[in-house]
């Protein structure tokens, strides 16, 4: 038997469906700016940037609601910063970068630590573990 409609084309009409995510909060339909999920193992609820996409098991919150939130007692909030902003570098962040440029300009002690030799002691670094490096400030 055929039908005489057609090919189902929406179940739902388009204009009713936004392609914005709305905040998660009852009665509010403003659009969402962050993404809140609660880690229950460490009692703690993390604030960040909008998810990609929605989890079932967050709740996407709009500014508003995203400013005002607040935790069971007991419970931490966690903000992450939002990553829209492009983030200035600090001074600790050149220096670190400073401090790469110039190891990386020195590949024959580099060489010579790999092959086995005693390594000359770096005046600037203090501790080390593993591939880290804890360096004294050249102010000191």
């Amino acid at each position: 038997m055929e039908s005489r409609r057609g090919p189902l084309k929406s179940a739902v009409p388009s204009n009713i469906v936004s392609p914005v995510r709305r905040c998660s909060r009852t009665a509010c339909g403003r659009p969402a700016v962050a993404t809140l999920t609660y880690v229950y193992a460490d009692s703690t609820a993390v604030l960040g940037p909008l998810a990609t996409y929605a989890e079932p098991h967050c709740y996407d919150l709009c500014a508003e609601h995203s400013e005002r939130l607040t935790a069971p007692r007991g419970w931490e909030v966690v903000r992450l910063l939002d990553g829209s902003a492009p983030a200035r570098p600090s001074g600790d962040d050149l220096e670190a970068l400073a401090n790469a440029v110039r190891e990386a300009a020195r590949p024959q002690e580099r060489a010579a630590e790999a092959g086995g030799s005693a390594r000359t002691a770096d005046p600037m670094e203090v501790a080390r573990r593993g591939h880290l490096r804890v360096l004294r400030s050249p102010d000191n």
